[in-house]
């Protein structure tokens, strides 16, 4: 099995999602004999974002006739990391209510019409199904279902949609937040993220099993 763990936090050791991400990683490693682990740091090889420029390299149908595109030097890889994934563990801290921008433009890479998702004529359909998606999300605020800024939520409620979309129904969110209302917040709510990691592992392998 492959396993693809991206980063995308640009805060680097003090980062609360690339520590839940490394240690979801971890222990997946130690819970599936042979797993490759494929890893990409956005921060540390942040991939251009798309622009006219890479448009018609990128997304051909999309741009305008004749146009001729420059090399996606750090993107090209992406799609083929993607599609060879079998697990892919994401972390990805809220920024001003969404996702980082390194993590879209890494998005913007995966989300190919032809490859990832096909337009019908009854409607969209994933093509990427068969994948699981564990998504570890950092917050400094409470957006969690039922807390009152649960509607400024475009982090996780984005990504569940997207991957959604590409056909992936099995997306796992391990989730801390609350980070910046106070150092004893935060390390309560790292402790309490990383101990649902073991059962995360368990489940995914309880999957694998049935």
């Amino acid at each position: 099995m492959k396993l693809l763990h991206i980063d995308s936090s640009i805060t680097g050791a003090n980062s609360a999602s690339r520590q839940l991400s490394a240690a979801s990683v971890a222990a997946l490693k130690a819970a599936i004999p042979g797993l490759e682990v494929i890893r990409r740091d956005l921060d540390a090889n942040p991939i251009p974002h798309l622009d006219s420029k890479r448009l018609p390299t990128v997304r051909p149908a999309n741009a305008p006739e004749g146009a001729v595109g420059i090399a996606d030097e750090g993107g090209s890889d992406v799609l083929d990391e993607f599609l060879s994934a079998d697990i892919l563990v994401i972390g990805a801290p809220m920024y001003n209510f969404g996702i980082p921008s390194q993590l879209k433009a890494w998005i913007d890479r995966i989300a190919i019409a032809g490859k990832t998702f096909s337009y019908t004529a009854d409607g969209p359909i994933g093509l990427a199904g068969g994948k699981h998606v564990i998504v570890a999300s950092s917050r400094g605020g409470l957006y969690a279902p039922g807390m009152p800024f649960e509607a400024n939520d475009f982090q996780e409620k984005y990504l569940r949609a997207i991957f959604a979309f590409l056909g992936i129904g099995d997306i796992e969110i391990i989730r801390a937040e609350g980070l910046a209302l106070s150092p004893a917040h935060r390390e309560a709510a790292l402790n309490t993220a990383h101990a649902t990691i073991p059962t995360s592992v368990a489940a995914r392998k309880a999957r694998r099993a049935a």
